[in-house]
């Protein structure tokens, strides 16, 4: 089968479309044919090697985390799910392949009414986006802030803020400062000022603050008067627990990923797709991430 790897840390370059052999699903496991993968940031982290692989993981890896597909084969002791089951899912490395190996608690079955690029960007960052506004706890009387509302995981936990009652302010860049505010958030241009422009937006103060982004923008947040653990971040995950903030928790699976999916096949959740690229133009869709601009997934079609 064709997967999209890399064997060295770096750049776009480092990607290549290999082929290595179908895998097998084991028991309790499930094969699915990929038809779609969602790519982020996570991504990139891990290529350039600013995420150190799992203990047991070695070069070559192949890229991708979030996937939709068609169930092709079952391992022993699997059920509820089908050879020929539309469905969803995630799995840390090896989307980006015609075919991934998952465990059958972690997929969940995708509504005809997603398409197949759609579903793949709910299975890994609309997760966590759920799990990160559970940490915090937010609902009716928050006032929070989310840097970086317009990426794939802040578009996800701005919505869901939203949904759970609370006001939210989004940074982002001037470019996507009305697809913020169609998600239901005030929207704030990031750079020079951004603090003064959130004091205004919030004068009776913020409550929690959610980072996608990290570096200073994380520093800035420690400024606000927010507790420290009602502040989390996602774009700078190293510092958590040297800042005393709070991390982001829970558990990312199928009965998660089912209830989001309904949601967004509800028109509750918009699942947004920025661009989909084919396979074999990899290297494009990873330089395209590394420019951070824009907003949504970018999605690679594997089938």
């Amino acid at each position: 089968m064709r997967a999209a790897r890399f064997a060295s840390f770096g750049g776009p370059e480092v990607l290549s479309i290999d082929d290595i052999p179908i895998p097998e699903p084991g028991r309790g496991e499930v094969r699915v044919r990929v038809k779609a993968a969602a790519i982020q940031p996570f991504d990139r982290r891990v290529r350039i090697g600013q995420i150190p692989l799992p203990p047991g993981t070695a070069l070559p890896v192949t890229t991708g985390n979030e996937f939709s597909g068609i169930i092709d084969a079952l391992g022993a002791d699997v059920t509820g799910f089908s050879p020929g089951d539309a469905v969803a899912g995630r799995r840390a490395f090896g989307a980006v392949a015609e075919y991934v190996i998952v465990p059958a608690v972690d997929i969940a079955r995708k509504p005809e009414t997603l398409s197949f690029a759609e579903a793949a960007t709910l299975s890994g960052t609309a997760q966590t986006a759920d799990t990160a506004i559970e940490s915090l706890g937010i609902g009716p009387g928050d006032t929070l802030l989310i840097h970086g509302a317009a990426g794939g995981v802040g578009s996800f936990a701005t919505q869901i803020a939203v949904q759970r009652g609370a006001k939210v302010i989004g940074t982002g860049s001037q470019a996507n400062q009305a697809y913020i505010a169609s998600l239901g958030a005030g929207p704030l241009v990031y750079g020079e000022g951004l603090r003064e422009r959130v004091v205004a937006a919030a004068p009776h103060g913020l409550t929690a603050v959610l980072d996608c982004v990290g570096g200073p923008t994380l520093d800035l947040s420690l400024t606000l008067g927010v507790p420290l653990d009602r502040i989390a971040t996602l774009g700078d995950m190293g510092r958590t627990r040297q800042l005393g903030i709070r991390s982001v928790e829970g558990v990312r699976d199928g009965i998660r990923l089912a209830r989001l999916l309904d949601l967004a096949a509800k028109g509750q959740l918009k699942a947004n797709v920025r661009r989909i690229y084919p396979m074999n133009e990899i290297i494009e869709a990873h330089r395209e991430l590394d420019a951070g601009h824009g907003h949504g997934k970018i999605v690679i079609e594997v089938a």
